[in-house]
């Protein structure tokens, strides 16, 4: 590997890459579990192999390894670092586990890039120990939800792992720091789109903007598909149904697989959770279940405590919604105390859906 970037700090150190093996052994041996995640990376980060193995996250399917080639971290970190006007000497805070690729990624833009990293315990509150303003950093939407009080601490965020509520949008209004949803996957080293969430002046685009040497097209579904030579050893077919704006904007409108054919109406999940987030409170999520006369029935799951009284508040609160068709009003209502998780924090659908209906 090349050498890191002579601007580049971990925790206020500077470290070469012999250096940073010694750091890196130092964290496995004594380190936190996290930090020992951190010096695992590191140390296959140095090997002299040209890939490296990660693990998906799991949200969208089986968590599964794959190969990513190291050449194609760096052009991504390059390329987030050039989008995001981020030079040698930015600090920056991590904040999320190495064992995935958000992780992961934070570590590569320092080295390559020159920044000045530190890391800190992630957890769901990740600035509640954080008592300097750094230049950047990266969290989940979670983190986010409960970060609102010391966002100041930062100038500029992404978000990736997940939708970022209408709710925790409209509290984000008035914050100075800048702040932009991602949209990627681990196959493409993280994000290769963005969009900003809090503009100044005028109201927030639902379309994400292309990185630099992405290009983007439809396939016959109205599916992504990715095109970046830099990042790709060739193009990815993905489930997630778009509007293409421009070349260099689209609209996520939700994933192919999730669309729900209820009597011959297709609904997208997605779509129907963003309208739904501007009443609801507490998490949740719309599927389906089997039926008889539709083929698929539009369900909606609560996190909750069971109670007749939520229920029945609940479907007056969607029956008197105007922004909902009349098919994407859920038919049933499930109350769950806790929904199943994947290993990274995000709702795991499928088994919450299984839990329940088995």
């Amino acid at each position: 590997m090349p050498e890191t970037h002579p601007e580049f700090r971990l925790n206020k150190s500077h470290f070469s890459n012999s250096d940073l093996k010694i750091i890196a052994k130092t964290y496995i041996e004594e380190g936190e579990p996290y930090e020992q995640q951190i010096g695992a990376f590191l140390l296959d980060w140095l090997r002299p192999s040209s890939s490296i193995e990660v693990h998906t996250s799991g949200s969208t399917g089986k968590p599964k390894k794959i190969r990513l080639t190291k050449e194609h971290m760096v052009n991504s970190a390059l390329a987030t670092a050039k989008f995001f006007e981020l030079p040698a000497g930015t600090t920056a805070l991590m904040c999320l586990p190495a064992e995935y690729i958000a992780g992961k990624m934070m570590l590569v833009r320092a080295m390559v890039s020159g920044w000045h990293l530190d890391t800190v315990l992630p957890s769901s509150i990740p600035l509640d120990q954080v008592f300097k303003v750094y230049d950047f950093s990266a969290m989940t939407p979670f983190q986010l939800d409960n970060s609102l009080a010391r966002l100041h601490l930062v100038k500029k965020l992404i978000i990736g792992g997940g939708a970022v509520s209408p709710r925790l949008r409209k509290m984000l209004k008035n914050t100075d720091c800048k702040l932009y949803e991602t949209y990627g996957m681990t196959e493409t080293c993280s994000h290769i789109a963005a969009r900003r969430l809090n503009p100044k002046k005028k109201k927030a685009s639902r379309s994400f903007k292309l990185l630099p040497n992405v290009s983007i097209r439809q396939d016959d579904r109205g599916c992504l598909v990715i095109k970046a030579p830099k990042i790709l050893d060739e193009e990815i077919v993905t489930n997630d149904v778009v509007e293409i704006v421009t070349y260099k904007r689209f609209v996520w409108k939700g994933r192919y697989d999730n669309v729900i054919n209820s009597g011959g109406i297709k609904l997208f999940p997605e779509e129907i959770e963003r309208k739904l987030n501007k009443k609801l409170d507490h998490r949740f999520f719309v599927t389906s279940i089997p039926d008889d006369a539709l083929g698929e029935k539009l369900v909606l799951f609560v996190e909750d405590d069971f109670s007749e009284e939520t229920i029945d508040n609940l479907r007056e609160t969607i029956e008197n919604m105007k922004s909902l068709g009349k098919y994407e009003k859920p038919r049933k209502i499930y109350l769950i105390e806790k929904f199943e998780e994947t290993p990274n924090g995000k709702i795991h659908r499928e088994n919450t859906l299984k839990s329940k209906i088995a």
